[in-house]
Protein backbone atom coordinates (compact mmCIF):
# COMPACT_ATOMS: atom_id res chain seq x y z
CA UNK A 1 0.00 0.00 0.00
CA UNK A 2 1.58 3.29 -0.70
CA UNK A 3 -0.27 6.70 0.62
CA UNK A 4 -1.97 6.47 4.52
CA UNK A 5 -4.09 9.62 4.82
CA UNK A 6 -5.48 10.74 7.98
CA UNK A 7 -7.85 13.09 8.04
CA UNK A 8 -9.51 15.30 11.20
CA UNK A 9 -12.99 14.85 10.20
CA UNK A 10 -15.36 12.61 8.20
CA UNK A 11 -16.36 15.25 4.96
CA UNK A 12 -12.31 16.18 4.87
CA UNK A 13 -11.67 12.40 4.55
CA UNK A 14 -14.40 11.82 1.58
CA UNK A 15 -12.96 14.85 0.15
CA UNK A 16 -9.78 13.73 -0.47
CA UNK A 17 -10.72 10.00 -0.91
CA UNK A 18 -12.52 11.06 -4.00
CA UNK A 19 -9.82 13.30 -4.92
CA UNK A 20 -7.62 10.60 -5.17
CA UNK A 21 -10.04 7.90 -6.94
CA UNK A 22 -10.95 10.67 -9.69
CA UNK A 23 -7.41 11.07 -10.16
CA UNK A 24 -6.76 6.64 -10.55
CA UNK A 25 -5.68 5.73 -7.67
CA UNK A 26 -7.78 2.61 -6.01
CA UNK A 27 -8.69 4.40 -2.45
CA UNK A 28 -10.43 2.78 0.69
CA UNK A 29 -12.06 4.81 2.90
CA UNK A 30 -12.42 3.73 6.94
CA UNK A 31 -14.33 5.37 9.48
CA UNK A 32 -12.12 5.70 12.91
CA UNK A 33 -9.08 3.59 13.70
CA UNK A 34 -9.95 -0.36 13.00
CA UNK A 35 -8.77 -2.75 15.71
CA UNK A 36 -7.26 -4.96 13.46
CA UNK A 37 -5.43 -5.47 10.50
CA UNK A 38 -7.56 -5.48 7.18
CA UNK A 39 -6.95 -7.58 3.76
CA UNK A 40 -7.13 -4.32 1.56
CA UNK A 41 -5.80 -4.44 -1.77
CA UNK A 42 -6.21 -0.27 -2.47
CA UNK A 43 -3.44 1.91 -3.56
CA UNK A 44 -4.80 4.20 -0.79
CA UNK A 45 -6.48 4.14 2.57
CA UNK A 46 -7.85 7.30 4.28
CA UNK A 47 -9.13 7.16 7.81
CA UNK A 48 -11.49 9.66 9.19
CA UNK A 49 -11.51 10.63 12.28
CA UNK A 50 -13.24 13.37 14.77
CA UNK A 51 -10.08 15.82 16.13
CA UNK A 52 -10.57 18.86 14.72
CA UNK A 53 -11.74 20.33 17.37
CA UNK A 54 -11.76 17.96 20.26
CA UNK A 55 -9.08 18.57 23.04
CA UNK A 56 -5.15 18.88 21.30
CA UNK A 57 -3.94 15.94 23.47
CA UNK A 58 -6.72 13.75 22.49
CA UNK A 59 -6.37 14.48 18.63
CA UNK A 60 -2.78 13.52 18.82
CA UNK A 61 -3.13 10.42 20.39
CA UNK A 62 -6.04 9.63 18.13
CA UNK A 63 -4.00 10.49 14.97
CA UNK A 64 -0.82 8.75 16.03
CA UNK A 65 -3.11 5.45 16.74
CA UNK A 66 -4.06 6.17 12.78
CA UNK A 67 -0.38 6.26 11.86
CA UNK A 68 0.59 3.06 13.58
CA UNK A 69 -2.23 0.87 12.08
CA UNK A 70 -1.52 2.93 8.29
CA UNK A 71 2.39 1.67 9.30
CA UNK A 72 1.30 -2.08 10.30
CA UNK A 73 -0.54 -2.19 6.94
CA UNK A 74 2.52 -0.69 4.64
CA UNK A 75 1.80 2.23 4.06
CA UNK A 76 4.59 4.02 2.61
CA UNK A 77 3.38 7.53 2.58
CA UNK A 78 1.51 9.75 5.00
CA UNK A 79 -0.58 12.62 4.34
CA UNK A 80 -2.33 14.70 7.69
CA UNK A 81 -5.38 16.26 5.98
CA UNK A 82 -7.01 19.45 7.59
CA UNK A 83 -9.54 22.02 6.81
CA UNK A 84 -8.69 23.75 3.57
CA UNK A 85 -9.68 27.19 6.11
CA UNK A 86 -6.97 25.58 8.61
CA UNK A 87 -9.87 25.16 11.66
CA UNK A 88 -7.95 25.78 14.46
CA UNK A 89 -7.07 27.84 16.98
CA UNK A 90 -3.43 28.77 18.96
CA UNK A 91 -4.07 25.11 21.11
CA UNK A 92 -4.32 23.77 17.91
CA UNK A 93 -4.88 20.94 16.72
CA UNK A 94 -3.05 21.30 13.30
CA UNK A 95 -0.02 22.42 15.12
CA UNK A 96 0.09 19.96 17.92
CA UNK A 97 -0.81 17.09 15.74
CA UNK A 98 1.81 17.56 12.78
CA UNK A 99 4.54 17.96 15.32
CA UNK A 100 3.45 14.40 17.03
CA UNK A 101 3.57 12.96 13.19
CA UNK A 102 6.73 14.21 12.72
CA UNK A 103 8.23 13.20 15.82
CA UNK A 104 6.74 9.32 15.15
CA UNK A 105 7.57 9.18 11.80
CA UNK A 106 11.24 10.80 12.36
CA UNK A 107 11.04 13.52 10.43
CA UNK A 108 12.33 17.30 11.21
CA UNK A 109 10.08 19.27 8.86
CA UNK A 110 6.88 19.12 6.64
CA UNK A 111 5.19 21.09 4.21
CA UNK A 112 2.02 23.32 5.10
CA UNK A 113 -0.83 23.57 2.02
CA UNK A 114 -4.34 23.69 2.38
CA UNK A 115 -5.20 25.33 -0.63
CA UNK A 116 -7.76 24.10 -2.22
CA UNK A 117 -8.67 25.99 -5.32
CA UNK A 118 -11.57 23.68 -6.98
CA UNK A 119 -13.35 24.89 -3.89
CA UNK A 120 -11.87 28.74 -3.95
CA UNK A 121 -9.43 28.09 -1.21
CA UNK A 122 -6.23 29.51 -2.55
CA UNK A 123 -2.37 30.53 -1.09
CA UNK A 124 -0.74 33.69 -1.95
CA UNK A 125 2.29 34.96 -0.31
CA UNK A 126 1.33 32.54 3.04
CA UNK A 127 -2.19 34.22 3.14
CA UNK A 128 -4.93 31.84 2.74
CA UNK A 129 -8.24 33.36 0.43
CA UNK A 130 -11.73 31.83 0.26
CA UNK A 131 -12.23 33.21 -2.93
CA UNK A 132 -11.62 37.01 -3.01
CA UNK A 133 -11.07 37.61 0.93
CA UNK A 134 -8.79 36.97 3.12
CA UNK A 135 -9.14 34.01 5.32
CA UNK A 136 -10.01 36.29 8.44
CA UNK A 137 -12.63 38.09 6.49
CA UNK A 138 -14.59 35.84 5.14
CA UNK A 139 -16.93 34.03 7.59
CA UNK A 140 -14.79 31.72 8.80
CA UNK A 141 -13.79 34.93 11.54
CA UNK A 142 -16.97 34.12 13.35
CA UNK A 143 -16.97 30.24 13.11
CA UNK A 144 -17.95 29.11 16.66
CA UNK A 145 -15.76 26.98 17.62
CA UNK A 146 -12.11 28.12 15.93
CA UNK A 147 -12.72 31.36 14.46
CA UNK A 148 -10.40 32.37 12.22
CA UNK A 149 -9.31 35.75 13.35
CA UNK A 150 -5.84 35.87 11.19
CA UNK A 151 -4.93 34.64 7.37
CA UNK A 152 -1.43 34.33 7.32
CA UNK A 153 -0.34 30.66 7.43
CA UNK A 154 2.97 30.98 9.22
CA UNK A 155 1.96 32.93 11.77
CA UNK A 156 -1.29 30.32 12.69
CA UNK A 157 1.25 27.46 12.72
CA UNK A 158 3.64 29.35 14.53
CA UNK A 159 1.44 29.78 17.09
CA UNK A 160 0.09 26.27 17.77
CA UNK A 161 3.58 24.35 16.99
CA UNK A 162 6.97 23.78 18.52
CA UNK A 163 8.77 25.52 15.00
CA UNK A 164 9.31 28.09 12.76
CA UNK A 165 7.54 28.86 9.70
CA UNK A 166 9.14 29.40 6.01
CA UNK A 167 7.59 30.24 2.67
CA UNK A 168 7.99 28.90 -0.77
CA UNK A 169 6.05 31.71 -2.60
CA UNK A 170 4.47 31.02 -5.94
CA UNK A 171 6.97 32.45 -8.37
CA UNK A 172 9.15 29.52 -7.21
CA UNK A 173 5.81 26.80 -7.33
CA UNK A 174 5.40 28.37 -10.76
CA UNK A 175 8.54 26.96 -12.04
CA UNK A 176 7.71 24.04 -10.97
CA UNK A 177 8.75 20.68 -9.27
CA UNK A 178 12.49 21.07 -9.42
CA UNK A 179 12.11 24.66 -8.33
CA UNK A 180 10.09 23.88 -5.50
CA UNK A 181 12.87 21.00 -4.31
CA UNK A 182 15.44 23.39 -5.04
CA UNK A 183 14.26 25.47 -2.24
CA UNK A 184 13.10 23.47 0.41
CA UNK A 185 16.77 21.89 0.16
CA UNK A 186 17.74 25.50 0.79
CA UNK A 187 15.65 25.89 3.87
CA UNK A 188 18.57 25.51 5.89
CA UNK A 189 17.32 27.04 9.46
CA UNK A 190 17.38 24.13 11.77
CA UNK A 191 14.43 25.56 13.77
CA UNK A 192 11.91 25.50 10.41
CA UNK A 193 9.68 22.93 10.87
CA UNK A 194 6.68 23.91 8.66
CA UNK A 195 7.37 25.37 5.00
CA UNK A 196 4.27 27.48 3.59
CA UNK A 197 3.48 26.59 -0.11
CA UNK A 198 2.04 29.01 -2.17
CA UNK A 199 -1.07 27.88 -4.59
CA UNK A 200 -3.51 29.47 -7.14
CA UNK A 201 -4.17 26.44 -9.35
CA UNK A 202 -4.90 23.07 -9.73
CA UNK A 203 -1.58 23.10 -11.80
CA UNK A 204 0.56 24.52 -8.34
CA UNK A 205 -0.94 21.41 -6.67
CA UNK A 206 0.87 19.27 -8.99
CA UNK A 207 3.87 20.89 -8.73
Amino acid sequence: MQLGVIADDFTGATDIASFLVRNGMPTVQLNGVPTRDLPLTSEAVVISLKTRSCPAEMAVSQSLAALRWLQAQGCQQFYFKYCSTFDSTAQGNIGPVLDALLAELGETRTVISPALPVNGRTVYQGYLFVGEQLLNESGMRHHPVTPMEDAHLGRLIERQGRGKAALIAWPIVARGPEAVAAALAAVNDPAVRYVVLDALSEQDLLT
